[in-house]
């Protein structure tokens, strides 16, 4: 998969990334580990060992800070990647240059460690909320299904307890602030008086989702408005067509009753990790073929309105 260097991608929670154990993720076909090094700084390098290309996340970590790969046991830097040490070979000056494991930038915040494939990228501004949820989902469809689903029918690949979402849009995808926006209505899926087929939808569902990397604000709203939970979406596209998600939730103002019961049961979210393929198959295009329209036309955009969507 093709991706641009200069995108950030949220590949990990914040409590994923340890100095213990060093963690294997991908971003598109490059593969990433992960871990902290002896200042709790989370380092990011190509999860290859330049010497014989075995993977440095079978490895360990030192406790130095630096990542010694399993196979022969030479060990990195996690800040840029140089070879520091080879088992009963002390001298660093010794070391061919060519040997230096691919560093990528990365940054941490609201909970997320964030990687970019370019290391010297400007760091985005990007707002922090508190969240009281989280999770860690690979879903079983590409990164670009995994948001046309969001787009169509986002019951394909995500749940709120004792929420129903509709086929029925209170605003169409636009642009705004260089995000993708929509809001859909939604209805409690509690059985309700009269029928369950009236048209009433006490919810809605909004979204603002990133064009490029698809990281997505979703808010669940009341008829007035009230936020009852909001959370943080970061897809990933990852190894054989497979998409991560990482995500963080929390629950705003209290609803009564047993609506409100319901919701505030642990983790209120989830995403899925299996999308059912015959709904999948059945969910015509709808929002997400003007989703990709929008999409096209931001990019062509000048990349100062590219660069304002990335510190939305």
């Amino acid at each position: 998969m093709s991706l641009e260097n200069d995108l950030w991608w949220a590949v990990a929670r914040s409590e994923e990334v340890t100095s213990q154990k060093p963690l294997s993720v991908d971003i598109g076909d490059q593969p990433l580990v992960l871990w902290r090094d002896s200042q709790g700084i989370a380092r990011a390098l190509e999860d290859r060992c330049p010497h014989r290309r075995a993977p440095l996340s079978l490895g360990c970590i030192r406790d130095n800070g630096w990542i010694q790969c399993g196979y022969h046991g030479w060990s990195y830097d996690g800040e840029t990647g140089r070879l520091k040490e080879i088992p009963n070979m002390k001298d660093q000056q010794k070391f061919p240059p060519v040997y230096k494991a691919n560093a990528f930038g990365v940054f941490e915040q609201g909970g997320f460690v964030r990687v970019c494939l370019d290391p010297k990228a400007k760091v985005p501004l990007i707002a922090e909320d508190k969240y009281n949820y989280c999770g860690t989902a690979n879903v079983s469809c590409s990164h670009q299904e995994y948001l046309n689903a969001l787009y169509d029918d986002p019951s394909l690949i995500l749940k709120i307890r004792g929420v129903r979402f509709t086929p029925y849009l209170m605003s169409e995808l636009h642009e705004e602030d260089g995000m993708l926006v929509m809001e859909r209505n939604c209805q409690w899926s509690t059985p309700h008086w009269p029928s369950h087929f009236v048209s009433e939808f006490p919810l809605t569902l909004l979204t603002r989702t990133h064009p490029q990397t698809g990281q997505t604000t979703l808010i669940l709203r009341d008829d007035q408005f009230n936020e009852l939970m909001r959370a943080m979406l970061c897809p990933v596209p990852s190894a054989r067509g497979v998409t991560a998600v990482r995500w963080r939730s929390a629950l705003g103002v209290r609803q009564p009753g047993l609506h409100g019961a319901i919701l505030r049961g642990i983790n209120p979210l989830s995403v899925l990790s299996s999308v059912d393929g015959s709904r999948l198959r059945a969910t015509k295009p709808t929002v997400s073929l003007h989703g990709e329209d929008l999409r096209s036309a931001m990019l062509e955009q000048t990349p100062l309105v590219r660069d304002k969507t990335e510190a939305a």
